[in-house]
């Protein structure tokens, strides 16, 4: 491993000293899908003419792509590796004593630290999920609901599932956790939305909170198209008002037009977890931010957080359909039988304390 790092930083330098733009690798990251290497360029290199040169080096380097990218003071390339590791929900679980309520366990980021997301903070409230066919953003959203439903009994977090293709979320039909039947149609949705606001307006009259609802919708842009305004309205209420009601929505979409979605994502989704894109312009509208390069990443769970300005490289987690079904089995035998599963199949007794927890994972909130 330690010669190839050393032959493809060589290769590196070699393309951008033939074309008048001397650099240095000074180090490099390896994690499950892709190898960072660090550059530090000569003073006065313009960040553009690297990144115009990114297919030259995918070429001297074999590789179908790579992505260049400014972070602090160094410039980054990150490529593909040849082999590559998938990120197992539950293996992931055992390094996780215990959790914060309502907080959702998203994978791991580029330093192999689990990624967790807090949806109660003021910072997160809802979440939006942007990526191509092959992306993984349905996948994501699986790890997240099956990692709400381990972690919180029924009085601390409701699910309501929205699946118009009526397949991403289909193994989590019976799980004891939804607040409705599983959706798969527009006008279900529709009606599932009003029932949600009339919820939220009672919870602000009486100011309760809980228990926290969290929806997932599988496709975003379907939803709107066939939807119309009458959609656009009902969920641009929840967005505005739930999180103060304790009603939080992750969103998937694949494709993040400012025709379609423009309106709800602009103001309304302060985290955004972006996957493989078509386009930059598609990744400027998903992340709200430009230049971030999700249209070269590798897809399969490769994705970026974006929150409160910062952007993080994340390794989506992975749970099996048969994990899932095993899992909404044991979680309505009810009781100790499936607290104890849940222990078995992540490794945890609950007895860590949270302070040393802290130290060993990364929480968004």
């Amino acid at each position: 491993m330690r010669r190839l790092l050393e032959y493809q930083a060589e290769r590196i330098e070699m393309v951008l000293a033939s074309h008048k733009v001397p650099s240095h690798v000074c180090g490099a990251t390896v994690t499950p899908r892709f190898v960072r290497f660090e550059l530090v360029p000569i003073v006065g290199t313009k960040v553009s003419r690297i990144k115009g040169l990114a297919e030259e080096i995918a070429l001297s380097l074999g590789i179908p792509s790579c992505r260049v990218f400014r972070q602090g003071g160094k410039i980054n390339v990150e490529i593909p590796r040849e082999t590559t590791h998938t990120v197992k929900l539950l293996a992931l679980c055992r390094r996780l004593a215990e959790i914060p309520p309502c907080t959702a366990v998203l994978g791991l980021d580029e330093e192999g630290t689990p990624l967790l997301l807090r949806l109660p903070s003021a910072d997160v409230a809802h979440v939006l999920i942007a990526g191509r066919t092959g992306s993984g953003k349905t996948e994501l959203a699986r790890a997240m609901i099956a990692s709400l439903a381990m972690y919180n009994r029924l009085g601390e977090v409701q699910l309501v599932l929205i699946d118009p293709k009526g397949r991403g979320f289909t193994p989590f039909a019976n799980l004891p956790h939804l607040l409705y039947p599983m959706v798969e149609d527009v006008e279900g949705a529709s009606e599932v939305l009003k029932r949600l606001i009339v919820e939220m307006e009672g919870r602000d009259h009486e100011k309760v909170t809980q228990p926290q609802v969290v929806v997932f919708i599988d496709e975003l842009a379907d939803l709107m198209m066939v939807g119309g305004k009458k959609m656009e309205h009902l969920l641009t209420r929840l967005l505005q008002r739930g999180r103060g009601a304790g009603i939080h929505l992750v969103a998937c979409v694949q494709k993040p037009t400012v025709a379609i979605i423009g309106s709800l994502v602009k103001s309304n989704f302060p985290v955004r977890i972006v996957g493989s894109v078509a386009s930059p312009e598609d990744a400027k509208v998903a992340s709200g931010l430009a230049g971030t390069g999700a249209e070269s990443l590798l897809g399969r769970g490769d994705f970026l957080v974006i929150a409160q300005g910062q952007v993080m490289r994340l390794q989506a987690a992975h749970v099996s359909g048969q994990e899932i079904q095993e899992l909404t089995s044991r979680l309505r035998e009810g009781g100790r039988k499936s607290r104890r599963w849940v222990d078995e199949a992540t490794g945890t007794d609950g007895r860590m304390p949270l302070r040393r927890l802290a130290a060993r994972l990364k929480l968004v909130k």
